[in-house]
């Protein structure tokens, strides 16, 4: 490496070939600018995987910057076409009558079976197909689906010779292509026939994989000739109203700011041992078992929030808004008039209703809309029943590096596996990528049942290393003084020590 040669040089290359920005949220940064201008690309995918919908989307998405596209069609009629992708908001009979929308039909009518005598070519389809796009001047077109032209041809060297012709033709038109073909695995076989891929210049590949009776979506560029992407799968649903919408990890940079503001945790005590509070762009991880006082946390910590002019948004996956608003109530604060001043907005939805990924990407939307000071989750631990471990912790890293990147402050729960404590799920994926971890827990003591409250991890600060005993009452958490005669209390087995042994250990402590 010369010395005018930066680190950053080494990851720079030089793209030779132009890009068509698709306008597909995310794709374009996973093919670094869009597809290759001019070129075919196959999407291939199992039955269910998203091909069409992606299909429509890239004419949809160049219709909105003012390039008409075509849709060939070989098994969907365009009248079935119309009326799915309303769904999504896109008025494909409008976009028809203004002349930016163009079907090619050239799937099998009803009842009728295909009769092939003699050779038969793709020749005529492909003049059709010239036709559209010179009259509607096409700058894109969407091929769904190449399987289905097997049904008409039975020679598999034919098939490849009449796709090549097809290919050449819309490269010579100099049209940006889609083609989908149907895989029947969703790892092995890039498409059915073996033969779609090799005559597109690149190949993306949609999967929707079965793990552990929950459906997870991703997207893969497996094949981009003469130019760089990002290399992996990549998560990816389907919104209403949207689309395809992909969630690329790899854009998560650690650029976010880092700012010595503190912010109130809400509770007085709890702001000493942190030693003043909490930082203002930090994420916090609230872990403690069912009833230690996560949620009475996160409602303290959105009513100091308020108090401070602040604005809160809360995330509830476990309790519905009547619970949450009588909860808050019962600790003196009143989530009702907040929410009417503005202040303060609660979302609360059981993690059944839809899968991970859409409940981050309606996060997401709901805090730039909202642009709150402060957002709390209550809690992590609900939504590890609706995804896989590796969905799990993709949606971790991308809320808390979004949260941080928006520069608030994020307070989380968990909850553990035990009443007594434990690891869960949930703490093995976000502990590394917390700012703070606080520790609930309950301490058994001559046959009563007490709370304890540490402060395992302040990042950027000194902070209090006790493990304190706290109450709860109609004013919320009191912390008071720290358990000092008691040993185990974080390993789950709570023990006793007199105060000699304490003094004892103390000393040998020192000595050490």
């Amino acid at each position: 490496m010369t010395q005018d040669t930066s680190f950053d040089d080494l990851y720079t290359t030089t793209d030779c070939i132009e890009k068509l920005e698709t306008g597909i949220p995310g794709f374009d940064f996973l093919s670094q600018g869009g597809l290759p201008w001019g070129r075919a690309t196959l999407v291939a995918g199992t039955a269910g995987s998203s091909k069409t919908v992606f299909a429509c989307q890239f004419l949809v998405e160049g219709i909105r910057r003012g390039e008409p596209g075509v849709f060939v069609t070989f098994e969907e009629p365009p009248k079935a076409l119309r009326k799915n992708m309303r769904g999504f908001g896109w008025d494909i009979t409008a976009w028809e009558e203004e002349q930016k929308w163009a079907f090619v039909d050239a799937s099998p009518q009803p009842g009728e079976r295909p009769l092939v005598t003699g050779e038969y070519d793709l020749g005529a389809l492909i003049a059709r197909i010239e036709y559209a796009i010179r009259k509607y001047k096409a700058s894109r077109i969407s091929l769904d689906s190449l399987g289905a032209i097997f049904s008409h041809l039975t020679d598999s060297a034919q098939v490849r010779s009449d796709l090549f012709r097809l290919a050449s033709a819309l490269r010579e038109l100099e049209v940006t292509a889609i083609m989908t073909a149907e895989r029947t695995a969703e790892y092995g076989e890039i498409s059915r026939y073996g033969v779609e891929e090799f005559v597109a210049d690149n190949v993306v590949i949609l999967r929707n994989v079965l793990a552990d009776e929950k459906r997870r979506r991703t997207i893969e560029i497996l094949k981009y000739r003469g130019t760089d992407h990002q290399k992996g799968e990549y998560p990816f649903t389907i919104i209403p109203g949207q689309g395809v919408v992909i969630i690329p990890l790899s854009a998560i940079e650690l650029e976010q700011k880092s700012s010595n503001v503190r912010i109130t945790s809400g509770s007085q005590e709890l702001d000493r041992m942190c030693g003043g509070g909490f930082f203002r762009d930090s994420v916090i991880l609230v872990s403690g078992a069912t009833g230690t006082g996560k949620t009475l946390m996160v409602t303290e910590f959105m009513a100091g929030g308020v108090v401070n002019g602040e604005r809160c948004l809360v995330f509830a996956f476990e309790e519905s808004r009547e619970q949450l608003f009588r909860n808050a109530i019962g600790w003196g604060v009143n989530f009702q008039q907040m929410e009417r001043e503005g202040q303060l907005k609660v979302v609360c939805r059981y993690p059944e209703t839809t899968n991970l990924e859409n409940h981050l990407i309606m996060m997401k939307d709901m805090i730039q809309r909202f642009k709150p000071n402060r957002v709390a989750v209550d809690s992590l631990s609900a939504l590890e029943r609706v995804s896989t471990l590796k969905g799990f912790r993709e949606f971790i890293i991308g809320l808390t590096s979004f949260i941080k990147q928006q520069e608030i402050g994020g307070l989380f729960t968990s909850t553990t596996p035990t009443l007594l404590g434990g690891s869960s799920i949930t703490e093995a994926h976000i502990s590394t990528i917390t700012d703070s971890i606080i520790l609930l827990r309950y301490v058994e003591m001559y046959g009563e049942m007490r709370r304890g409250i540490t402060v395992l991890k302040m990042r950027g600060s000194m902070h209090d290393k006790d493990i304190r005993e706290f109450s709860i009452d109609n004013r919320g958490m009191h912390i008071g003084k720290p358990f000092r005669n008691v040993t185990g209390i974080l390993a789950g087995a709570p023990m006793y020590t007199t105060q000699s042994e304490v003094d004892r250990l103390s000393g040998l402590f020192e000595e050490s």
